[in-house]
């Protein structure tokens, strides 16, 4: 089968499966969130609370209280991908506090406690000021070795993310066993060799409001 075919039928297959978790899609991507309902996701809070608590939809927007911590992640998996979220932390909160992108993640495990918040996944940082960190949990390794405590590895640049209460473009570059963040179009950090490809995309919520319009996905060749 020559190479042409093959990635046309991949692009049918994504835009199908898409399809079926009640999210539009596209030959390029698929719009994960399409700003009216959580078709398509799924949720986890700290000792099961409810997650209708802490997330809610309104204004084409969701809105993020950030407690308990947990994550929304998607009900499809992803390899070979770029997922694009634009998210804000509102001037009315007391300070701009933390969320990120979960790629590669697991299922919880069975054994999992309820306290246990984050499974298998790698962890692109959210946080005000360090967009751009990486946090591993659950056994996910990557060749670059960490730099900050609790596995962590830093950034390389100073943070190129907007002024609280302007919208950030944050992307994940997800190519093989390779992650790239990127924030407002400039590369601050990549990992390589990392022991996954393929898992859920999840949003997290940890500690403080944010709000979030977009979340794009794309496959890549």
């Amino acid at each position: 089968m020559k190479i042409h075919t093959i990635a046309v039928l991949f692009a049918l297959m994504w835009f199908f499966s898409s399809l079926a978790g009640g999210q539009t899609a596209s030959a390029q991507g698929t719009n994960l969130f399409d700003g009216k309902d959580f078709n398509g996701w799924k949720f986890f809070a700290r000792t099961n609370a409810d997650p209708m608590k802490t997330w809610s939809i309104s204004d084409g927007m969701v809105h993020c209280t950030g407690r308990p911590p947990g994550y929304m992640y998607t009900e499809n998996t992803y390899h070979d991908f770029k997922v694009t979220v634009e998210w804000r932390f509102p001037t009315t909160a007391k300070r701009p506090v933390n969320t990120g992108v979960l790629v590669f993640m697991h299922d919880r495990t069975p054994d999992m406690s309820p306290k246990t918040i984050w499974p298998f996944c790698m962890e692109c940082q959210g946080m005000h000021d360090h967009m751009g960190d990486f946090w591993l949990h659950g056994g996910i390794t990557c060749n670059e070795p960490t730099n900050l405590p609790h596995g962590g590895i830093k950034m390389l640049l100073p943070s190129n993310e907007s002024p609280v209460g302007e919208w950030t473009t944050y992307t994940a570059i997800c190519r093989s066993n390779t992650v790239e963040i990127v924030v407002n179009g400039k590369s601050m950090n990549k990992i390589t060799g990392v022991n996954e490809t393929t898992g859920y995309v999840g949003i997290q919520s940890e500690g403080g409001p944010f709000d979030l319009r977009k979340v794009y996905l794309e496959p890549l060749e």
